[in-house]
């Protein structure tokens, strides 16, 4: 399974692909990774197994234009949605790159390493375009100076990619709880007995519901004392809109039915 993801993102990531086509690549892997998750707390309920290890995972974030603080925001949220929490480190204003430090099980940091740098790609492709778009049409209303049209362009990229990330995550919830209760509904219609146990389905269910806890004691072990993530000031109402939509629209292979997310409790430094 994890072969076939990586030869999918491949597929995706490579430039002579359409947008379109790159985009269902990533869906199909994205929908492969969510049900493996699935299956495997399934498994592990069934041979009466310890549950998923939690474990940590550092991601890479680029501060190219400025626009590091939202990409940070986006993909932390798309983390938690996976039923991750994050901090961040070196989130300055500055075009530096970031790490942000995401706690979670060795299940959903393994699906996160391989979607994160795809769904990336379709985010920054997305908010490009779309910024360029708007500062074409803001600039035919009156006349802008290079400077105000530059960072008008700015604020409406950083609020795209915020909701963009929105978007993906609430997709993602939506999807992971589905699939949960298509599992617990599957264990009600062909129930067995109690003294032979109440299925791998309801008991993978209780599994997944667990990690959300245990994810969240083991973070505040790692970091007892953050200091609370400083939101930018700039905002642009019609960036948000598009950013969300575009979220919303996106090929994350969601539309066939993991539990609900964690928190992105972002601060800066460990």
């Amino acid at each position: 399974m994890v072969e076939r993801v990586r030869g999918l993102l491949r597929m995706a990531e490579d430039p002579a692909v359409t947008d379109a086509e790159s985009q269902a690549f990533t869906a199909k892997a994205a929908e492969l990774m969510t049900r493996h998750a699935i299956a495997e707390a399934e498994a592990r309920a069934e041979r009466g197994e310890e549950p998923d290890s939690i474990s940590r995972m550092d991601y890479t974030v680029s501060g190219v234009g400025g626009h590091g603080k939202a990409r940070v925001r986006a993909l932390a949220d798309i983390a938690a949605a996976y039923g991750c929490q994050s901090a961040v480190r070196g989130n300055t204003s500055e075009n530096t790159e970031r790490t942000i430090i995401l706690v979670g099980t060795v299940n959903a940091l393994e699906a996160l390493r391989m979607l994160l740098p795809s769904i990336s790609m379709q985010m920054e492709a997305s908010a490009r375009f779309m910024s360029s778009a708007h500062v074409s049409d803001i600039r035919e209303l009156r006349n802008y100076t290079r400077s105000e049209l530059e960072t008008e362009r700015k604020r409406y990229y950083r609020s795209f990619v915020r909701a963009y990330g929105q978007a993906v995550a609430e997709r993602i919830r939506e999807f992971r709880a589905r699939l949960q209760r298509m599992a617990s509904s599957e264990t009600d219609t062909s129930r067995v007995t109690e003294s032979d146990g109440s299925g791998s389905a309801r008991a993978a269910d209780l599994v997944l519901r667990d990690d959300v806890h245990r994810v969240n004691e083991e973070f505040h072990k790692q970091f007892p004392q953050l200091r609370k993530h400083r939101p930018e000031r700039t905002h642009s109402a019609a960036g948000h809109r598009a950013g969300y939509r575009r979220g919303h629209q996106a090929e994350l292979g969601l539309e066939t039915p993991v539990t609900r997310g964690g928190t992105s409790a972002l601060a800066e430094g460990e």
